[in-house]
């Protein structure tokens, strides 16, 4: 497995356990570890879609960590 795959699935493995635990409601879609995993598994997605030079993923999952961290940011924001 080429470091871009095993990067890139590390990426939508977590994209998915976010979305597994949040639709059996695990976790919820404001709580810190649903925004982490977010921010994680996107900026990884992104990283292994700009290593192959895939740039439709590379914008898809560049916008989505960025609208994750600013999520972040807010949760920080109102917490303190």
């Amino acid at each position: 497995m080429s470091l871009s795959s095993l990067i890139g699935s590390l990426g939508v493995s977590l994209l998915l356990i976010a979305f597994f635990l949040n639709q059996f409601r695990y976790i919820s879609q404001e709580g810190i570890t649903y925004i982490l995993l977010n921010i994680a598994g996107a900026g990884l997605s992104c990283a292994a879609s700009l290593m192959i030079h895939f740039l439709p993923f590379v914008f898809l999952e560049a916008i989505w960590c960025l609208v994750a961290i600013a999520a972040f940011v807010k949760k920080l924001a109102r917490t303190g």
